[in-house]
């Protein structure tokens, strides 16, 4: 029988209750992540937070367009690796797909389970929302903010936005929604994870990642005006048409894909620990956000 041990647990502290915020605009919902002391450094309360947005968005049948933004100076530093409110350890109570709590489990199957939930089954399953999704993006999209443009389907970005996987540092081939082959080439692909540098929105709309630049002060203008024009559309054709271009990916090899590097990204974690007593190598969110300033 697998032996179930308790890790050590640090105390949790969540700064806010509301890690996401939700408000409509007729026909359009925003969700507006809500950690800026930690540039919405996603820890697994605002991920369920997501969650439980983009749920209440899909069942509101006056809701034809979503928006996810963030407020402040960034959109997201990625996943929450150093705050008070990182709870990698905490049981997964709210679990959305039929992954098994990580909670109590021993060795590498923890983080497996964890984020074969939070983050690959979690980001999946927010790609598949039968409605259209814009991220609208400024400042910093650092590695988890990436998975979380990535599953919306159009991206807006302000003109001093960029883009950054620097994980390989970490000895991890990039995040767990590993969709970098489909957004970018293969060869920029490989740049951005081997040098790990900032991608300048300028850079990844040439590249055909990003669909809009607009100065920052025209950001909000910019996404409302799109989520309205697109909102004017039968329900059922946006729905239609979302899927007919994600069937292009899928058929491409992009799930395939995913599966493959996500178990290579646990054998990394795995090895970390084996080697470094550490999933992560000793890495701290300073010192990821050192890599590639240059």
């Amino acid at each position: 029988m697998d032996a179930l041990v308790e890790p050590t647990v640090e105390p949790i502290t969540y700064e806010t209750d509301e890690p996401v915020l939700y408000r409509t605009e007729g026909p359009v919902a925003w969700i507006m992540l809500n950690r800026p002391a930690f540039h919405h450094a996603q820890n697994g309360q605002m991920t369920y937070a997501l969650d439980a947005a983009f749920e209440r968005a899909a069942a509101d049948d006056a809701i034809k367009v979503v928006v996810l933004g963030a407020g402040g100076k960034h959109f997201s530093a990625g996943h929450d690796i150093g705050t008070p409110g990182r709870d990698i350890h905490a049981p997964a109570a709210q679990r959305r797909t039929l992954w098994y709590d990580h909670s109590n489990k021993p060795g590498a199957e923890r983080t497996y389970a964890r984020e074969q939930e939070i983050y690959l089954g979690l980001c999946r399953r927010w790609r598949d929302l039968p409605k259209p999704t814009i991220a609208m993006v400024q400042g910093a999209c650092i590695a988890g903010g990436l998975m979380l443009a990535w599953v919306c389907d159009l991206i807006v970005a302000s003109d001093d936005a960029f883009f950054q996987d620097p994980v390989v540092k970490m000895g991890i081939p990039g995040v767990e929604y590993f969709a970098h082959g489909y957004e970018l080439p293969p060869r920029i692909a490989k740049e951005m994870l081997l040098l790990g540098e900032r991608m300048p929105a300028e850079r990844a709309y040439q590249l055909g990642m990003v669909n809009r630049i607009v100065p920052r002060d025209a950001l909000e203008a910019e996404v409302r005006a799109m989520a309205e024009k697109m909102a004017g559309l039968p329900r059922m054709a946006l729905a239609l048409t979302k899927q007919a271009v994600n069937h292009v990916e899928d058929a491409a090899g992009k799930r395939t894909v995913m599966d493959a590097v996500f178990h290579m990204h646990h054998f990394a974690h795995a090895q970390n620990d084996l080697v470094m007593g550490d999933g992560l190598a000793g890495n701290t969110g300073r010192s990821m956000a050192e890599r590639g300033r240059g």
